[in-house]
């Protein structure tokens, strides 16, 4: 055995050493290391993202007791309701609406708080971000009590200029308007301090250049600012229709879908069906819609970014 070499303590020891230096080659490769990192944060994936969506696929093909397969059957019911597809158009308006504003007012605010100086921005920019620090349902209970035909603050401020009350939660049209009021003023903050930061990313050089060019304000905006910010403004867009696609606790508090279930929103309308009607795979059905809607939003985002990363190499 001896004579063999394989058995002998020093060919033991070379192999011991072998494989030492083989692991640690392994773990100074920049890749072992990079993928070791993330482990964490793809378990957090696969956990609360991958998993529940896979299972909710799962639910959509079930009937109503969920104990038989039933295929498309969910999906078909739901193209045929009338109901769906006007929670489709409320989402669609409600989300593109909303953020356009939000997008709109952030970048104006963050336009200003950049002209003034830090001592004082420093002030404003806090007293900004309240609304978006506040939890969203308990500032919601707030705008309720503000628009609540009873004792409304804001029909009460239009009495005061004789303007007719206006039945926020009452009439559909109002009452979506109610809901994209309360998620502008819960939204806009969050634009607002990711525009400033990228206002604040341009080189002063760039506009110094324009300004010896005899550039105008809205030229220097057109052609300096929004290229510089384009990439951030669209990843805040992205980010932002998400969110609000999947909003749920604005409309369950402030009108819970009425009036006549017209401004309910995917979210609202899967607890409706799924939970409080009892039938999980139909709600389920429901919530796998915004699936396609979001992730044709991000291809064409993440695309338009791709593509001006490329522009600027």
């Amino acid at each position: 055995m001896v004579a063999d070499g394989s058995h002998a303590p020093g060919g033991m020891a070379s192999r011991s050493r072998g494989r030492a230096n083989a692991m640690q080659r392994f773990a100074r490769r920049r890749s072992t290391i990079a993928f070791l990192m993330t482990v964490p944060l793809l378990a957090i994936i696969i956990g609360l993202v991958a998993y529940p969506a896979a299972y909710a696929i799962y639910l959509s093909t079930l009937n109503r007791r969920m104990t038989a397969f039933a295929g498309t059957l969910n999906f078909e019911l739901l193209f045929e309701s009338d109901t769906f597809w006007m929670v489709a158009f409320q989402s669609c308006f409600f989300a593109v609406t909303a953020v356009v504003l939000k997008a709109s007012i952030g970048f104006w605010l963050a336009h200003m708080l950049h002209h003034i100086p830090d001592k004082g921005q420093r002030k404003w920019r806090g007293m900004l971000l309240v609304p978006w620090v506040i939890p969203p349902a308990l500032s919601t209970l707030g705008w309720w009590w503000m628009f609540d035909p009873s004792y409304s603050s804001i029909n009460w401020l239009l009495a005061v200029i004789s303007v007719p009350e206006v039945p926020w939660l009452g009439h559909h049209w109002w009452a979506r308007i109610a809901i994209i009021m309360v998620n502008v003023w819960i939204g806009a903050p969050f634009f607002m301090i990711m525009y400033l930061a990228a206002l604040k990313s341009v080189p002063e050089q760039l506009y110094e250049a324009a300004m010896i060019d005899g550039a105008s304000s809205f030229q220097r905006l057109r052609y300096v600012t929004l290229p510089m910010m384009a990439n951030i403004i669209s990843i805040t867009v992205l980010f932002s229709l998400i969110v609000t696609f999947a909003n749920y606790d604005i409309v369950r508090v402030l009108t819970n879908g009425g009036p006549r279930d017209l401004t309910h929103v995917f979210a609202s309308y899967a607890f409706q069906v799924g939970i409080l009607s009892g039938n999980i795979p139909r709600g389920a059905a429901v919530s796998l819609f915004m699936f396609p809607i979001l992730a044709l939003c991000a291809f064409f985002v993440l695309r338009s970014v791709t593509r001006r990363n490329k522009e600027q190499m």
